[in-house]
């Protein structure tokens, strides 16, 4: 499977034309079976979204409709208001324009994200040609128990505005996330400037042995590309055994009235 990864800036509070950031940028890209976006692509990463988060559903049409043009899957994560709540749901969109949502769980306490946002409570897998994807969500990436994989996912994706003062927590975890679970990770981040943070990119996808197959330049907008070979994941998998000598434990999810 080919997977193209988009690092991008963000315009505050306009999804269209963060939409048409985005069209470009994966029409000028490799031809791919699966498009990543950065989280809250359509508005940047608010944290108070009244008058910011979608009622409409804009964003999911738009991206329903380049996965059925380029005959492939796009994932990335809007703020979205539901019936008076507010969430950071990530999109998983197949070209058919069946639809895998995931709600973020943790939510960015450092920032007040919980104050305006329900968090979510299910764990994601989505199966798209022969890979199952887990569905993350930035701040997702610092609970390691969350994600951890009980042989039942290959990639998962991590889709963020991870600020650039924070970068190296980034990278360490991205590789962490790889190795100790033996599968690919395509971390996805933007680039650019809000009212409080400069991000500089790291986008990457990791090899389950915690290297970089592919990634854009920090600091520049553009696309990384490349091919996760199943085959010899599953023949990692079965020669050395990490999965299978994994500790048993259940997660209680939280509830919210």
């Amino acid at each position: 499977m080919k997977i193209t990864l988009l690092q991008t800036g963000i315009a505050w509070a306009k999804p269209l034309e963060n939409q048409r950031r985005m069209e470009l940028a994966m029409r000028r890209a490799e031809k791919s079976d699966l498009y990543v976006l950065p989280e809250m692509f359509s508005t940047g990463f608010a944290t108070e979204p009244e008058g910011v988060a979608e009622r409409d559903g804009s964003s999911l049409q738009w991206m329903k409709a380049m996965a059925g043009q380029l005959d492939a899957a796009v994932a990335g994560s809007v703020a979205v208001e539901v019936e008076g709540t507010y969430h950071n749901r990530l999109y998983f969109v197949k070209p058919d324009g069946n639809v895998t949502a995931y709600d973020k769980r943790h939510l960015f306490s450092y920032a007040g994200e919980q104050d305006s946002y329900t968090p979510g409570t299910e764990r994601k897998v989505v199966e798209f040609r022969g890979v199952r994807f887990l569905l993350q969500v930035c701040y997702d990436l610092r609970f390691p128990v969350w994600s951890r994989c009980a042989d039942d996912y290959d990639c998962a994706l991590y889709v963020a505005n991870w600020p650039a003062s924070r970068r190296l927590a980034w990278d360490a975890l991205l590789s962490a996330r790889a190795i100790e679970n033996q599968c690919y990770i395509c971390g996805v981040n933007r680039v650019g400037d809000d009212a409080l943070c400069h991000y500089d990119g790291g986008t990457k996808l990791v090899h389950p042995y915690g290297h970089a197959l592919a990634s854009v330049p920090d600091g520049e907008e553009g696309t990384a590309t490349a091919e996760i070979d199943m085959e010899a994941l599953r023949a990692f998998r079965m020669k050395f055994r990490v999965l299978q000598d994994r500790d048993s434990f259940s997660i209680e999810t939280k509830t919210t009235e």
